[in-house]
């Protein structure tokens, strides 16, 4: 995808699925966001210790899925650390609710399938556990060329880590990028022209009219994370920004 082309995303993104209804980054998560009427998902995706992509925000497994109670007291909690069989084991709904119980963390394969059957598309945010950031950037690339391959709108891959983007243009050139910004550096639209992205998606407060113009004057789309309130949003509709992930599936019509 080239900066001049028309962009095929949908303007409202819910962000880790469903995530603060549903366990997030989990198919559950999707499937409430879908209930929403939402075809645009963010989810972070890192690689197993065998080279699985599947979706997980944290380096570790402490927060949103029962390692604690389900892995040997002196296994490693870095998620990455785990080969696959052992990953798909965990629990990953529980943390959230009773309702969600056993819920399990999804591959990328997964996610694709479902996506793919349910006309929706992905910003796949790449989540590398340290050190890994090229070849995570890379191994999610390929597979995600693989999966989405003949797909009219293929996934937009993000990242904070430009090593991640790097290998992510090298595993899958053609896929589109986008750099993640919390705060803006003196070179951010260089970093952005140099690693080949379409898109930037900054903290919503970081874009105003000059921003907004920078980024559009280099081809550029403009996306924003994370906005839960209504005059925010309505803020970012009025710079003319191009997308708004967003936690509130329940507040926000994907119609508007």
């Amino acid at each position: 995808m080239k900066t001049t082309d028309p962009w095929p995303y949908p303007r409202w993104i819910a962000h880790r699925g469903a995530g603060q209804l549903a366990p997030e980054n989990t198919l559950a998560a999707f499937r409430r966001g879908a209930a929403h009427g939402y075809r645009m998902f963010e989810c972070d995706v890192k690689l197993s210790a065998d080279g699985v992509p599947f979706l997980l925000h944290d380096s570790t497994l402490t927060r949103t899925t029962h390692a604690a109670a389900q892995l040997s007291a002196d296994a490693s909690r870095v998620a990455g650390e785990h080969h696959w069989a052992t990953l798909a084991q965990l629990d990953a709904g529980s943390w959230h609710s009773r309702e969600y119980a056993g819920e399990p963390l999804p591959t990328l394969d997964n996610v694709a399938a479902w996506c793919l059957a349910n006309h929706c598309v992905l910003n796949l945010e790449l989540k590398p556990t340290p050190g890994t950031e090229r070849e995570t950037g890379e191994g999610v690339a390929r597979r995600a060329a693989q999966l989405w391959q003949g797909s009219a709108v293929p996934p937009l891959l993000t990242s904070f880590q430009t090593e991640a983007l790097a290998g992510a243009r090298t595993g899958a050139p053609a896929l589109p990028r986008g750099l993640l910004l919390e705060s803006l550096s003196t070179d951010w639209l260089d970093t952005a022209r140099m690693l080949g992205c379409v898109a930037v998606v900054c903290n919503h407060a970081l874009w105003d009219a000059s921003t907004v113009a920078q980024a559009k004057s280099a081809g550029l789309r403009c996306l924003s994370y994370t906005v839960n309130d209504a005059w925010a949003a309505q803020r970012l509709w009025d710079l003319g920004t191009d997308g708004i992930i967003t936690d509130r599936v329940d507040l926000f019509s994907p119609a508007d």
